[in-house]
């Protein structure tokens, strides 16, 4: 792709977002020798999706490039201490999928995609699962799966601990830098971000809920828009028992404990996508109906409306990441809409794109599927596990 003379302005590799997959970009990337920029229009990195998410991580998925990804990342995570001198946060709580009848099929389909990659998943009748986790009405559940070396992480941390690695490897951080103006020139990218000039001769797109945005300013049409999700939090209860991150399959409803609170949450799907601002407190009323439904003691929670919160999801119109060079112009790199599991697939995406950069094209993940040009052919990839 030919190289530019680094000077005042000037870089390889401008990548765009400080959230939790510009940070793990821009780390591999600067690790390789390449002269990196991070562009985040917020005055402090996570600041938006990263730092609003639910935090979990798990290879429980059905399509085998995502447990692949989802595979890696946690690898990374589990020994993140060690590599980089910040604890991950990673606690290894689990993920517990209740599955109702007419899906359990496809789901005992999926364990098997999950094992052949190496990842440890337990099937578990209902009354295992009752017995050893928060009890359930099992009314038209057919069984249970367990992850148990799914869990939670902290985004912020592991965040700060790529982007301090990537900073002695030389790359810039550039704060309330927001991106307005994108531009091909003969053989870089001319930006504009928070008034400044940045040279480049390739753009990462990794800005999560405003990649779309972000590629319509360059001329590159990036399938991705923004959808509210709201995390509801019960008040604190004194010896609450850790719980996996269990989620109710026929509902969507999901909990899991943080501390001696527990969050809940659950996606609309009357809601139309776009940048809808404050919490739905309307759609709190079924989401609790759903939860007590399926785990009747959860009528005895009280909810903390000051600690609940919300964020965007960055959605794909089949709800995967789009990662990889564009088929559409030269020094274009993918790295978003992740559509929620951005987190926790974010260390094998920054490897991803390295490789992409520096070699000419990833190979430890067969990324493929995953590229930007599915769309336009019609290939999409539906995982049946996405909550």
């Amino acid at each position: 792709m030919g190289s530019i003379t680094p000077g005042h302005g000037s870089v390889e590799v401008a990548v765009i977002g400080a959230g939790i997959v510009g940070a793990a970009c821009a780390y591999e990337l600067a690790a390789a020798g390449l002269q990196v920029a991070v562009l985040e229009r917020e005055p402090v990195p996570a600041a938006c999706s990263t730092g609003l998410s639910a935090a979990g991580v798990r290879v429980q998925w059905t399509d085998p490039v995502n447990v692949a990804l989802s595979l890696h990342s946690i690898e990374v995570l589990r020994g993140f201490a060690a590599e980089f001198g910040v604890d991950s946060g990673y606690r290894p709580v689990g993920y517990l999928f209740l599955v109702p009848e007419q899906d359990w099929p496809d789901h005992l389909a999926g364990v098997e995609v999950q094992r052949a990659a190496g990842a440890p998943v337990q099937v578990l009748s209902l009354d295992d699962a009752a017995r050893r986790f928060a009890p359930f009405d099992p009314t038209g559940l057919a069984g249970a799966t367990f992850g148990p070396i799914d869990g939670v992480v902290d985004p912020h941390a592991v965040t700060m601990g790529y982007l301090r690695r990537a900073r002695e490897h030389g790359a810039q951080l550039r704060l309330r830098a927001e991106v307005t103006r994108i531009e091909r020139g003969a053989d870089a990218w001319q930006l504009l971000a928070g008034g400044h000039e940045v040279r480049a001769r390739v753009v990462v797109n990794a800005s999560g809920a405003w990649a779309g945005r972000v590629g319509a300013l360059a001329g590159v049409p990036v399938p991705v828009e923004p959808a509210r999700r709201m995390i509801w939090s019960t008040a604190p209860r004194r010896g609450r028992a850790t719980t996996p991150l269990t989620v109710d399959v026929a509902s969507g409803v999901y909990f899991r404990s943080e501390g001696e609170r527990l969050l809940l949450g659950r996606s609309n799907p009357d809601e139309q996508p776009g940048f809808v601002t404050g919490i739905d407190w309307e759609f709190l009323e079924p989401t609790l109906a759903c939860a007590v439904a399926r785990f009747p003691w959860f009528a005895q929670e009280e909810l903390d409306a000051r600690a609940s919160w919300y964020g965007y999801y960055e959605l794909t119109p089949d709800h995967n990441g789009i990662i990889g060079a564009s088929p559409q112009v030269t020094g274009w790199v993918d790295a978003s809409g992740f559509s929620g599991h951005g987190v926790q697939q974010a260390p094998a995406v920054g490897r991803a794109v390295r490789e992409e950069i520096v070699d000419g094209r990833a190979h430890s993940i067969d990324i493929d599927p995953l590229r930007g040009g599915r769309f336009a052919t019609g290939a999409h990839r539906h995982d049946r596990h996405v909550v």
